[in-house]
């Protein structure tokens, strides 16, 4: 099939390898062109535009930092829905709000193009590995249409309900990675500072009722998990600042129906709080540097 994938940065471009590695036909497009050029060193073809990448295409992926970028993306001069063929099915793999997706759904249905959305769990490690989560949102038929595709990339392939709703998973698994990420982080520096080795609070936890992805898998004290980015002093990973962002779209999503967020908002506090130290490029489980001294750990 020939593919076209928009959005190369550290979750799209491993994300784009795999279906080269499927057997696709790839032609990506990417203001990075660094990016760009290696993946046509594995057998993508470039183009300049998002219109001009997904002119010849028979699907079409966006992966893309935030709602701004998405729907410059898609109804921007030079964008998806200005040059792609009627009935290609769109499928967009960013995080943004719920009311974006579907304002994009209802533009790309009225050209004759079914859009979902299709955010995504796992990490970078995930998208390299093929085994991410997808949290789908779309028509029992499109779902079916997309899922041979996104099985190139993902291991389980979850169908949410109609459009909008896998952004609505997305936000909400998310706001659950940022408090648990605090509290782990919490936990850690306080264990530490009373003089229990990292190491064994972290298998005590780990084999205990504290047990969570955040301490088990992607533990923030360095040296407890060597393939953890605080292991390699925070970087790579999912950024702070994306993090932040994530939140910023649950408390957005809150408002809209009146829901309270009240470890959701203190969250949002903590990591901006981590932006403005300057820490905000690291990966979000370096927020436990705001409970350490700044001479280190």
């Amino acid at each position: 099939m020939h593919i076209a994938f928009i959005g190369l940065g550290n979750m799209g471009a491993p994300m784009a390898r795999n279906l080269l590695k499927a057997g696709h036909t790839l032609t990506v497009f990417d203001l990075n062109a660094a990016t760009v050029a290696s993946l046509c060193a594995e057998g993508a073809a470039s183009a300049d535009s998002a219109r001009k990448a997904v002119a010849e295409a028979d699907f079409v992926i966006t992966m893309l930092p935030a709602a701004a970028h998405v729907r410059t993306a898609y109804l921007g001069e030079d964008g998806v829905l200005a040059g792609v063929r009627r009935g290609v099915p769109l499928v967009d793999s960013s995080t943004i709000d719920p009311a974006t997706v579907r304002e994009l759904a209802t533009a790309a249905a009225a050209q004759g193009n079914a859009l979902a959305d299709a955010p995504v769990s796992g990490g970078t490690g995930g998208a390299q590995a093929g085994t991410l989560t997808f949290m789908v949102g779309a028509t029992p038929a499109l779902f079916e249409q997309v899922k041979p595709v996104l099985a190139n990339m993902g291991r389980n392939l979850v169908h949410c309900g109609d459009t909008g709703t896998g952004q609505v998973a997305k936000i909400c698994n998310n706001l659950i990675l940022g408090i648990s990420m605090i509290g782990v982080s919490e936990a850690m520096a306080l264990g530490v500072r009373l003089g229990i080795d990292a190491s064994v609070l972290a298998g005590i936890v780990n084999t205990s009722t504290g047990r969570c992805w955040s301490s088990d898998t992607y533990n923030p004290y360095p040296g407890v998990i060597e393939t953890a980015p605080s292991s390699r002093g925070y970087t790579g990973g999912f950024g702070a600042e994306l993090m932040l962002k994530d939140l910023g779209l649950a408390a957005d999503a809150a408002r809209s129906v009146k829901q309270p967020l009240f470890l959701g908002a203190l969250a949002q506090q903590l990591y901006q709080a981590m932006s403005q130290a300057g820490d905000g490029q690291l990966d979000f489980s370096g927020v436990i540097r705001q409970y350490q001294p700044r001479t280190g750990a």
